[in-house]
């Protein structure tokens, strides 16, 4: 075998580890926070979603050179992230995004201040299922998204 050959299979290898460690490692973090946001609002728990979890996660993927705050356009409403150091954790994301609710103002079904659409989108209704991944961009970031269906945050609509 010569080496370009074994450099390649080194490669898929390290990314095939990094591939099965976050498809196993995001599920139960990422779905917890949401659903006990939910349970707040007297929200139905969402279900995690394995074809969710993979586009999250080929997104994730695309994120790993550059880790740009940049949504992927897809058909599913979508929360993305980025941080840095061992702090930055699916906890830790969910909870930021949840931290927004203090902006959104139930009455007028409008924000205030900062950004409130994580949170409307954590708590929508009428999503059900969920997918997330996250990975640690080669800027040694990490890049965080979570994918919903269906989509929520609907203009003129509530949440809950």
């Amino acid at each position: 075998m010569d080496l370009n050959r074994i450099q390649s299979l080194h490669i898929f290898l390290l990314t095939l580890s990094c591939f099965i460690h976050i498809s196993t490692a995001t599920r139960p973090p990422f779905l917890i926070p949401h659903n006990q946001a939910r349970a707040q609002v007297g929200v139905q728990p969402l279900k995690w979603n394995k074809t969710l979890a993979m586009y999250a996660r080929g997104y994730a993927y695309e994120r790993l050179t550059d880790c740009n705050l940049q949504h992927s356009g897809g058909p599913f409403g979508e929360n993305i992230a980025i941080g840095y150091g061992d702090q930055f954790t699916a906890s830790t994301v969910v909870d930021m995004w949840v931290g927004e609710k203090q902006y959104y103002d139930y009455e007028s079904n409008l924000c205030f201040g900062d950004e409130c659409l994580h949170y409307t989108q954590v708590v929508w209704r009428d999503s059900v299922h969920l997918g997330c991944a996250m990975v640690n961009c080669y800027d040694s970031g990490w890049f965080a998204i979570c994918n919903y269906d269906p989509p929520g945050n609907y203009i003129g609509q509530r949440p809950y």
